[in-house]
């Protein structure tokens, strides 16, 4: 059979790469995937797909024989072996000297710093005197390996810097101190960028996180002035430059109050380089969804249009919740179909469990309260939180 088109090879079976396969057919895009194990989320919809484990060089390797390019559904593959795939000819996007400034916290604040980001102070902490040395409360994070609130820690005294500094030392990683930063929201900004240069930023999002996980998106964030979304904006673009990213950037922020009343500040949280949760609305609200524009963006195809569709769009995970009972998520369709016509359903192929992300749903349209009651119901029904009411 003839080579239609370059195959991109995605490292990681989870959501994100299975929401990669719909634009990647709509290019004509073949994708291989290395999943983790057989009937993960992506390796449901993926046929071109092996199991293995990212950590091994030889699995790297067999996966990405004959592809292009190689993309990531996560960012925990080890540096050198990227470096590895890129000495072998393959393509990796986004390289590994990017990267590791997603991989490492404490490499992310030093680079940052350097250019002169705004961040929240911050220092790496060898033992609790140094924590206390840098002042409570503060919030410790080990600098590899933690996602989703995981890693991450609020201490208010040096008892509570046991649990971190022992989970670091099992792991074999470095602990962060930052300050505890008095924010008025959480905000994102996402961005796409490609290897000729060519960027894209999408409108400002506002979030908010359920133990630590992001639960709730409105785009763009409502009273956000123009001047703090711009600088929000092009803070990103220029991060992605600067670090040479390819594909999809979000930069996670707080927004902190003024003392004046005007417009406060914004400072750097997180760096995530590939599709993430805050841009979940673009499937919907956007003329191009992240996960095209990543595509098209590490294959360096010109990117889309990141404009909205309409005013508002909101954006809720389905969450399973201490009291969910393990059911299918498919028989929630007949409810939330039926009531609202318009709503879209995105399931991930993952049996309900308490705190796992199983799908999200979004709304969109012209009045905010609208979207925001709309998505809240359909992400509560899925849950099961409303029981068996009926409208």
């Amino acid at each position: 059979m003839p080579e239609l088109a370059p195959t991109l090879a995605i490292i990681g079976g989870g959501q994100l790469a299975r929401m990669m396969a719909q634009p990647a057919i709509a290019l004509g895009l073949p994708l291989r995937l290395l999943a983790e194990a057989e009937g993960v989320s992506a390796a449901q919809v993926i046929p071109d797909h092996m199991v293995g484990d990212y950590r091994d060089l030889d699995t790297l390797r067999k996966v990405t024989d004959g592809c292009a390019v190689a993309t990531f559904d996560h960012e925990h593959v080890p540096t050198q072996h990227l470096h590895a795939l890129e000495d072998a000819g393959v393509a990796v996007r986004p390289g590994p000297d990017a990267l590791v400034y997603a991989q490492d916290k404490g490499l992310m604040r030093q680079r940052l710093g350097e250019l002169g980001v705004p961040c929240p102070r911050n220092a790496l902490v060898s033992d609790p005197a140094e924590v206390e040395a840098f002042g409570f409360p503060c919030v410790l994070k080990t600098t590899r390996g933690g996602y989703d609130g995981k890693g991450v820690w609020v201490v208010r005294s040096r008892d509570d810097t046991a649990e971190p500094f022992r989970v670091a030392a099992e792991a074999g990683v470095r602990i962060l101190a930052e300050e505890l930063v008095d924010f008025r929201r959480e905000l994102s900004a996402l961005v796409v960028r490609s290897p000729s240069g060519q960027a894209a930023a999408y409108p400002v999002v506002q979030t908010t996180q359920l133990d630590g996980i992001c639960h709730e998106v409105i785009a763009p964030a409502p009273d956000l002035s123009e001047e703090l979304a711009g600088q929000a904006q092009q803070l990103a673009l220029r991060v992605a430059g600067e670090l040479g990213v390819t594909g999809v950037l979000a930069v996670e922020l707080f927004e902190t109050a003024s003392d004046s009343g005007g417009d406060g500040r914004i400072l750097v949280n997180e760096l995530a380089m590939r599709p993430h949760n805050t841009g979940h609305w673009t499937q919907d609200g956007a003329v191009t969804s992240q996960f095209e524009n990543h595509l098209r963006a590490v294959m360096d195809l010109p990117l889309g249009s990141p404009a909205p569709r309409a005013r508002w769009s909101v954006m809720v995970n389905i969450l399973g919740s201490a009291d969910t009972e393990v059911g299918r998520l498919y028989d929630g369709y007949p409810h939330a179909l039926a009531r609202d016509p318009h709503l879209r359903v995105h399931l991930y192929g993952k049996a309900l469990r308490p705190g796992r992300k199983v799908g999200h749903v979004n709304t969109y349209g012209e009045d905010l309260d609208d979207c925001l009651e709309r998505a809240r119901h359909a992400a509560a029904w899925f849950r099961g939180d409303l029981g068996n009411e009926s409208e």
